[in-house]
Order: structure tokens, then sequence, then C-alpha cells
């Protein structure tokens, strides 16, 4: 009997120990909660929506195509100024449409207003790929997908694509933490989502 105690004894003690610090262990789960969390993966995307004179280095950008495909803006060739150039410059205004979708998607914003911050969308983790440790030092690959807050984050962001990252972990008295701020070689969070590959 007292050589069965002694043999369940360190299971008990190990098994404790791991009920106490669950940040001890960096396991996939843990990894996703801590990614998820990040001030990086909660902030939203947005969107600097000039209206007026615009530049044309602007007007040609990607987001204004697409605000011009959904009919929410509408422009017309202009004189740029001495603070609006390269040539040509266009006097861009919202549609009634766009007038809609900017107040549902920022309700403060003034119809007065020649610049609107709307926030389009987040980024949210899909799945944990890998883990790979090296003392007290960690890289965790992960996918992780673009969720629309809004009409127009619908419009820029596709759910459809994947996008795989890795960030760096450490070990430190109170368990694994996620690195977000760069140290040394490892990449933070913020790196890791600017160097975003397409996942398959």
């Amino acid at each position: 009997m007292g050589k069965a105690i002694l043999k369940v004894l360190p299971l008990v003690a190990l098994a404790s120990l791991c009920a106490c610090s669950p940040r001890y262990l960096l396991t996939r789960r843990l990894a996703f909660d801590l990614i998820s969390a990040s001030t990086a993966m909660r902030a939203p995307q947005p969107l600097l929506l000039h209206t007026g004179l615009v530049s044309n280095k602007d007007y040609a950008s990607t987001d204004y195509m697409v605000l011009r495909r959904y009919g929410w803006i509408s422009a017309a060739p202009a004189k740029c100024n001495a603070e609006v150039s390269p040539p040509p410059c266009w006097q861009v205004a919202l549609t009634p449409a766009g007038v809609s979708v900017v107040n549902s998607a920022a309700p403060s914003a003034g119809s007065d207003q020649e610049v609107f911050e709307l926030p389009l969308a987040r980024r949210q983790v899909v799945a944990i790929s890998g883990i790979t440790k090296d003392g007290n030092a960690a890289d965790v690959e992960f996918v992780w997908r673009w969720v629309a807050l809004n009409e127009i984050g619908n419009a820029l962001y596709s759910s459809d694509l994947r996008y795989k990252s890795v960030v760096a972990f450490r070990f430190y008295d109170d368990g694994w933490r996620l690195v977000e701020a760069p140290i040394h070689s490892n990449q933070s969070i913020d790196d890791a989502l600017k160097t975003a590959e397409p996942a398959p």
C-alpha cells in the first residue's frame, strides 16, 4: 500500500502544478487564447475616408475604387491646390447610399465632415498550425482571417481569405507570454500580422 502511494504522489503533484498554472505549458489552446486577446488582434482596421478635394494618389487607391464600384462615393475632376497634389485632383463626395453606410459604420460622424475614420474589420484567429520551442522561447504559427464590422468592411475585406503568421512567445516566471513588442530576433504580433502570407 505504501509503495502505491509513493508512485501516485508525484503524479498528483504534477497534476496540481499544471492545474494551478495553466500558462506553464504552451499548448495550442493557450497560444490561441493569448493571440486572440492581444491588442493587435482586437484592434479594428480603420479607413481614413477623405471627401472634398482629394489627390489622384488617394483617389486611385484600392479603397476608393471599391467605394466607387459600390456607388458610395462620386467624384468630379478638380483643380489641385498647394496642400493637395499631385495632379489630377478630384472633388469627392458621399452619395446618399454612401452617407447611409458611413453613418452605420460611424454613427457619430457629422454630415459636414471631410475626413471619416471608419472601423472596417478586425482579425480573428482561425487555428494554431504549429509550435516550436527552444528553451524559454517559442514560435507559434497561426492562421487568421478578417471579420468585417460593417458593410464597407465586407466590401474591402474578404472573410474567405486566410493568412498565415508566426509570432514569438517567451517563458517568464509566471508562464508563457505573447511577445507584443520586438525583442531580439523574435517577431512581435504586429510584425507577424504585417508579414502575413496567404494560407493554403
